[in-house]
């Protein structure tokens, strides 16, 4: 799968581990929750559901801090979160990825360490990169080697380390990069969204794609999104629930399958009114260009042999008449018939 410009944005509804709380609230078992997550999404209009592909003991040390809003996820340390969340392998993703098939979207999943980025070559188009490992150019130059599609997120970042990046994966020979503006905080407060660094980081990258991930809670409009869109992004990711009041993790800045409905809503309501580039009469104009324009009409009766003055006109509708722009056309001819108060002026009386 080759990452393409296109009139429509590559939406990607990222799981994440949040099934592992969904399977809770519906005592369901984590990979059922996983399937009706991917379901719920698929429906809802997303391209991609996206997972995270990690273990605790790879990915952080038994001392890491937590960085998240300890009042919306508890948990002390990045160590102990993981461990709640890293219970599937190669045979788990294998059947998801097979649900995602059924139900015709996209199945991603972000890998943590390369024996991950390994086993999950085989079960998606694409690779997408965290923000987190944007400096680590061993594991960027592993996978860029692989020849697949990478979605690098950017957050946290310098636009020095994102060359470094990108020229990490250029240098594999592997030419598509989307570089994806993101702000590394969670949840990222409105202010601090800057949706204006997509056009900078369009300016300062142009040979490669721009997209946005996430981490605003939804407004209510999905303005946030859409406005990402229309500042550039081909692909959007958000992380994605089914229960946004959900404690911990990722529910709380998460979009819910009405919040992710009404995100494609607004691009398909875009997709019709953004219409055509170059201007000129529509079809559906063609009624108005006549009637609701105006034409020279005569302001008094005039007789045949009257000389047409400026003060025996003015400009009224319909504009199927001599049109007002042709005013000094007419000016000062003989009138050849009888014209009445309110009469349209036409070439055949003048």
């Amino acid at each position: 799968m080759e990452i393409s410009e296109t009139s429509k944005p590559f939406i990607i509804a990222e799981i994440g581990v949040n099934y592992y709380d969904i399977a809770t609230k519906e005592d369901i078992d984590t990979l059922e929750a996983a399937k009706l997550m991917i379901k719920e999404a698929a429906n809802a209009g997303a391209d991609a559901v996206k997972f995270q592909t990690y273990k605790a003991e790879k990915l952080a040390s038994k001392n890491s801090p937590a960085y998240w809003d300890r009042s919306e996820e508890a948990t002390g340390s990045q160590y102990e979160l993981f461990s709640k969340f890293d219970k599937f392998g190669l045979q788990e993703y294998k059947e998801l990825a097979d649900h995602c098939r059924t139900q015709g979207i996209i199945f991603l999943s972000t890998p943590f360490d390369f024996e991950s980025a390994d086993y999950l070559y085989d079960l998606m188009p694409l690779y997408k990169i965290s923000s987190s490992d944007l400096t680590n150019l061993a594991f960027i130059e592993y996978i860029a080697k692989k020849g697949k599609a990478i979605l690098l997120a950017t957050g946290a970042s310098t636009l020095g380390e994102i060359e470094e990046a990108a020229n990490t994966v250029l240098k594999t020979g592997n030419k598509e990069l989307c570089l994806m503006h993101c702000v590394l905080d969670y949840p990222t407060d409105y202010e601090d969204a800057n949706l204006n660094m997509i056009k900078h980081l369009e300016a300062v990258f142009p040979d490669h794609l721009i997209g946005y991930s996430d981490h605003t809670r939804p407004d209510e409009t999905m303005m946030t999104l859409t406005t990402a869109y229309l500042y550039g992004a081909k692909v959007i990711e958000k992380h994605f629930t089914l229960d946004k009041t959900l404690p911990g993790n990722d529910h709380y800045h998460a979009m819910d399958p009405d919040d992710l409905k009404m995100f494609v809503n607004n691009i398909n309501l875009l997709q019709k009114i953004s219409g055509q580039y170059y201007k000129h009469p529509l079809e559906c104009e063609k009624e108005s260009r006549k009637q609701a324009r105006r034409s020279i009409v005569a302001k008094v009766s005039m007789k045949k042999g009257e000389i047409l003055t400026r003060e025996k006109v003015t400009f009224k509708r319909p504009g199927t008449g001599i049109s007002p722009a042709d005013l000094d056309k007419v000016l000062g001819r003989e009138i050849t018939k009888d014209i009445l108060e309110d009469d349209l002026i036409s070439w055949h009386k003048v």
